[in-house]
């Protein structure tokens, strides 16, 4: 499996980084893409993904952190995708629910961070919470693009509209919450060969273990929670969502090396 997003930089995990990632390759998950928030955390970013084989940058602007973007950040950005080759840029978007950010400016970061994927043939990795339509109509003013809105809490209706533009969806913790019926009729209905798995750790950590820290471990509970609403064994899923995540963002093909071997791959406690 490919764990689509996750925050392994985060400070959550200063403490036992490595461990993680082997609870995560034992649990089957065998490579992690990892978005960044602001300019003065990717070279803590760039580490994280230095520390394991199978981890996978991504770099951007993260629209709740509009205090730490300066608009030379811009041209940096494109600077770091020169240099240090990331697999897709973000995470970036719009967030109307945290109060007290401005839309404005929010657009303004996230629209010219798709006229900097667009330019230099990355798929983006979008963050949507009360904002999907206003994303999809950004998406489709600039043009040209390839990506995925992460954790996806839309409709079916605006998940359509995102898939008539090349865009796939990505799903992880709330999907297993018996209450997320949305999600559910979500999970079930959109085609597979459009479909990501993430976990958003540290955060968004499945019913499982709810107010708990989440990790890419868990991924295999989102991925058995999708299967059963799909009526199909979670292989499927996982081999779909797998071939999805390496197909957008140019992901190896062959088997990320293992150095302890785990249980089998959809096995988690």
């Amino acid at each position: 499996m490919v764990d689509s997003h996750c925050h392994l930089d985060a400070r959550e995990f200063d403490r036992d980084r490595t461990e993680v990632v082997a609870r995560a390759r034992a649990a089957g998950v065998r490579m992690q893409v990892l978005p960044a928030t602001h300019a003065d955390a990717w070279p803590l970013l760039r580490d994280a993904v230095a520390c394991a084989p199978g981890l996978f940058a991504a770099y951007g602007l993260h629209p709740t952190f509009l205090e730490h973007h300066r608009e030379p950040h811009l041209d940096r950005l494109r600077e770091w995708i020169e240099r240090e080759r990331p697999v897709a840029v973000g995470e970036c978007g719009l967030d109307f629910f945290v109060e007290g950010l401005d839309g404005d400016r929010q657009a303004h970061w996230f629209e010219a961070q798709l006229r900097i994927a667009r330019d230099v043939d990355l798929p983006v990795i979008v963050h949507a919470r009360r904002a999907v339509d206003q994303v999809t109509a950004a998406i489709r003013r600039v043009g040209g693009l390839r990506g995925v809105v992460h954790s996806f809490s839309g409709s079916l209706q605006q998940a359509e509209k995102l898939l008539e533009l090349g865009f796939m969806i990505g799903l992880g913790g709330p999907v297993t919450y018996e209450r997320a019926r949305r999600l559910h009729r979500l999970a079930a209905t959109v085609p597979l060969d459009h479909l990501l798995l993430e976990t958003d750790a540290p955060d968004q950590p499945d019913s499982g273990i709810r107010g708990q820290r989440n990790e890419p471990a868990r991924l295999a509970v989102v991925c058995e929670t999708i299967a059963a609403l799909r009526r199909v064994p979670a292989e499927e899923v996982a081999a779909a969502t797998t071939a999805n995540a390496r197909r957008l963002f140019g992901l190896p093909g062959g088997e990320v090396p293992d150095p302890a071997a785990g249980p089998s791959p959809l096995a988690v406690g």
